[in-house]
């Protein structure tokens, strides 16, 4: 049975999976936040301005909150009443806003950041052994600051991060200042592009600076500090010739290893601009944690990896590939709601069989040729054009995903279904997408019907033969 999705209200998105985060009512166009943290303690001071169009008379305004002590609430620089109830705050402003009215909603507030609960384990802000890492997907926004938490309400950013000056801050967006006072750095960071909340990310950490491309942390505007470059050549980056500025923020003792697991990401960043087209953002920021990590974190304009992922034999570098094709698929292009995530998931998973192919791997028919066998053996009960809340993470809908995509290219043929990908993540930069919206650029680029195609691969639970 397809999801349909509840009728949004004050309090509800109206995605058919997550209804509980989101709100109706507005849209979100600037957070700016200030964020003063001391890492020892997990000690968050912080204030959030939200700047928003209603989309709807209201005479409230509800974010998705986590648990925190709210100090002071303004609505248009002015008090408002707040109540706080489970994971909402309900703003209610002095006097009601008109539809089509802009509005700006402060809130001050103070605690110990903790990730959200949820079906996939705690996401959101989460404590290192010597730092701090945000990882929000899908649901995990909250836990650091008041927000419309769903994909699409994308909005720009400013983020401040105040904290010890041993510690070296990437949020995710361009650095355009940093200053330092006796014992503590102040770093801010600008998003001007449309974000959905669960793909910013703050990372602290004792970190070295490594600039792969362009400029490091250490040039915003004039300010100047130490860089560690990585080499050109053996041991190095092997091919940069992407004008996009890269950099990482990485452990002293993983360097070594990093420079070897890491070496090839400026042929990455060139090759998937040919099939896509150009890199959607200012910059690409890799974050190498002390800790381990279960999986690597996807964030705008950000990959973070866990120790455990650097290991000097390139052992993962398929996953290198995959958060870096994110930055158009998912980041750039943002699912509208959560039943699409196969146009995340599936794009990420093909380009990593692409690669294989274009360094010297397997193919990517024979990857697709192995997957589908072990697909085939798992239950077929799943859809990937709607997988259901239980499963939007399952590795079918990854698998499958790339399944489709191999299969559409052996339906309509190597020139349109190239031309495909790279319209498609053209002409969407920065927007919402669907599945009908990709069904429908798939058909215009083939000159023809695709129905029946579609209704095998997305919307039939058993797998259809490969072609």
């Amino acid at each position: 049975m397809i999801s349909k999705a509840p009728a949004p209200g004050a309090d509800t998105s109206g995605d058919p999976y997550l209804p509980a985060h989101g709100n109706g009512g507005y849209r979100t166009r600037h957070y700016d936040l200030s964020l003063d943290y001391k890492v020892a303690p997990n000690r968050l001071s912080a204030s959030a301005v939200i700047t928003a169009e209603a989309t709807q008379a209201l005479s409230r305004v509800s974010l998705d909150f986590g648990e925190f002590r709210i100090n002071r609430v303004l609505v248009d620089g002015k008090p408002a009443k707040y109540l706080k109830r489970g994971t909402k705050l309900h703003v209610k402003p002095a006097k009601s806003i008109p539809a089509g009215g802009a509005f700006i909603v402060e809130v001050h507030y103070v605690g110990n950041p903790r990730p959200v609960g949820s079906r996939w384990g705690d996401v959101g802000w989460d404590e290192l052994t010597d730092g701090a890492l945000v990882a929000s997907q899908p649901v995990g926004a909250p836990s650091w600051f008041p927000c419309n938490d769903h994909p699409s309400d994308k909005a720009a950013y400013r983020v401040s991060v105040t904290t010890a000056s041993p510690y070296l801050v990437a949020v995710t967006g361009t650095l355009v200042e940093r200053s330092t006072s006796a014992s503590t750095t102040r770093w801010v960071f600008e998003r001007p592009e449309p974000t959905a909340t669960y793909l910013m990310s703050v990372q602290i950490g004792r970190y070295d600076d490594v600039e792969l491309t362009g400029r490091g942390w250490g040039s915003p505007a004039g300010v100047g500090a130490r860089l560690l470059t990585l080499g050109f050549g053996r041991g190095g980056v092997e091919s940069v010739a992407s004008a996009v500025p890269q950099r990482a923020a990485v452990p002293p003792r993983l360097r070594r290893a990093f420079e070897r697991d890491f070496g090839r990401q400026g042929r990455m960043m060139e090759f998937l601009q040919r099939l896509f087209g150009s890199y959607p953002f200012g910059e690409y920021v890799i974050v190498i944690t002390d800790d381990d990590l279960d999986d690597p974190i996807e964030a705008q304009g950000m990959a973070i990896f866990g120790a455990n992922h650097v290991d000097g034999r390139r052992t993962h570098e398929r996953l290198v590939l995959h958060e870096l094709a994110h930055q158009w698929f998912g980041n750039s292009l943002t699912v509208a709601d959560w039943r699409h995530i196969w146009l995340n998931e599936g794009f990420a998973t093909y380009a990593e069989w692409l690669w294989s192919e274009e360094s010297g791997g397997l193919s990517a028919s024979a990857l697709a040729r192995s997957w589908h066998a072990r697909i085939k053996a798992k239950p077929a009960d799943v859809r990937i054009a709607d997988p259901g809340v239980a499963r939007m993470f399952d590795e079918r809908v990854y698998k499958r995903g790339g399944l489709t995509l191999h299969a559409l290219r052996a339906e309509i043929g190597d020139p349109a279904f190239f031309a495909l990908l790279k319209s498609w993540a053209e002409e969407h930069r920065h927007g919402l997408v669907t599945t009908e919206q990709f069904v429908a650029a798939a058909e215009a680029h083939a000159g023809r019907s695709l129905g029946a195609f579609f209704t095998r691969w997305l919307h039939t639970p058993a797998l259809p033969p490969l072609p």
